[in-house]
């Protein structure tokens, strides 16, 4: 859109569409809205829905209908869906829209969903009889996180929106009985009939920090709160997700979340070869990185996966791990060496990528079907680093986000000397702790 003029909103006034909990955030940090934060202008809204209905009018009954699907406050835009090339065109040439773009074409077929059975407990192996942490241990003991679980801090009062595809079976597997989910959201389009049907990539991710499974998995922020937001359409890898993971963020902002976790990362699509080149990897160009961007603006810590395309012809880090201001996770083996699919920086505007690194090759998580299994990927890396910040901010309330982020990379073992490979290092979240005591 090309601005929020005609607009039902104003900024002395966000009560309207900000929770209680999310100014309150802003406030404790010193941050003021500004016209990002505004919604899309209702009177534009309203002019688009005239549109609509006027197109739906000559659609038949067998047709798919135009609407309009979402929109995103941050960038000031609307997705709509329309079979009609004509309404979009239509669409493009109305004065108050700066822009049109097709994000999404519809595949030629969808595999049906696999219902995958839960098991009603742990098998006897997934046991680590006296070790405390179980199969979590050393992916929280690389980062000296066990010393803040030590004195209290496992996220307790903190809020991490976890952003993924799917979360197979964490509505009933015993594990999350005990997790504090305070919700979820679907923002793919169409949402889901099968919420927790989708795939296990989030269920594996959430382990690593909600489990509190003694002998058996221990997250890094067991006593946190967690909202799951579903935005990673499985089905196909098209340029609509970018507007997703912009309206699960903004979702997250409005609700009042902490940390957004953010496992996903995205540097080519479906018959669209060329769309991004590695110049791109700017925190700017995306809309996901530009959006990522914001993030810490409006009072929150976006963790985000430096992305697996180390081995194959990108290399580099993903979209949106290219944002300011956030910590891009890559992964290390048990030897603290980088995983060879743990994409590298920097970027184009040369920013130190990643920010910093942790287990993911493999990391110990709980699956769908519910049992210990390992896995690769700075999807889990990311994830076990989120759930620490939790527990740090927890222990320094008073804090804002940008300290933080600060106070990780500061504290990670190559600060002094940080490359494009293992960033600032390997973080010492109690050290970071201890500094920031006495800061």
């Amino acid at each position: 859109m090309q601005d929020k003029r005609e607009s039902s909103y104003t900024l002395d006034r966000p009560q309207r569409w900000l929770s209680h909990k999310s100014i309150e955030r802003r406030r404790k940090q010193g941050l003021p809205l500004d016209s990002t934060d505004l919604p899309v202008s209702s009177g534009y809204l309203k002019a688009i829905d005239r549109m609509i209905n006027d197109a739906n009018r000559n659609v038949k009954r067998s047709q798919t209908e135009s609407m309009v699907i979402g929109t995103s406050r941050w960038n000031n835009t609307v997705l709509v869906r329309s079979a009609d090339t004509t309404f979009l065109r239509r669409l493009g040439e109305q004065a108050y829209v700066k822009n049109c773009e097709m994000v999404w074409e519809a595949p030629d077929s969808i595999e049906r969903q696999i219902k995958i059975k839960a098991n009603a407990g742990f098998n006897s192996w997934d046991s680590l009889k006296g070790s405390f942490y179980g199969h979590g241990r050393e992916q929280i003991e690389m980062l000296n996180g066990h010393r803040l679980h030590n004195i209290g801090c496992r996220g307790k009062g903190i809020t991490i929106a976890v952003l993924d595809g799917g979360f197979q079976n964490c509505n009933v597997l015993p594990t999350f009985q005990h997790a504090i989910i305070s919700g979820v959201k679907d923002f793919v389009y169409p949402n889901s009939p099968n919420f927790y049907q989708e795939t296990d990539h989030g269920t594996k991710v959430l382990s690593t920090m909600a489990a509190n499974e003694p002998e058996v998995l221990i997250g890094t922020a067991p006593d946190a709160h967690y909202w799951l937001l579903r935005c990673e359409d499985q089905e196909t890898e098209q340029p609509v997700e970018e507007d997703y993971w912009a309206m699960a963020a903004e979702f997250a902002d409005s609700l009042g979340a902490d940390i957004i976790t953010s496992s996903l990362g995205y540097t080519e699509y479906d018959n669209r070869h060329g769309y991004y080149h590695q110049h791109d990897l700017d925190g700017r160009t995306a809309l996901i990185s530009r959006t990522a961007s914001m993030v810490a603006q409006k009072g929150m810590i976006l963790v985000n996966s430096a992305g697996n395309s180390g081995m194959g012809p990108w290399k580099k880090i993903t979209f949106p791990a290219d944002a300011d201001n956030c910590l891009t996770v890559g992964a290390l083996n048990h030897q603290r060496v980088n995983a060879p699919f743990s994409g590298v920086g920097p970027t184009q505007d040369m920013r130190i990528k990643p920010d910093v690194m942790a287990l993911g090759s493999p990391a110990n998580l709980i699956s769908g079907r519910g049992g210990i299994v390992r896995d690769m990927g700075t999807s889990f890396s990311t994830p076990i680093v989120a759930g620490l910040v939790a527990c740090l901010w927890q222990a320094l309330p008073e804090k804002t986000a940008l300290e933080i982020i600060n106070l990780v990379r500061q504290n990670s073992d190559s600060y002094q000397k940080p490359d494009n490979i293992y960033g600032y290092g390997t973080p010492n979240f109690w050290r970071a702790y201890m500094i920031g005591k006495i800061e």
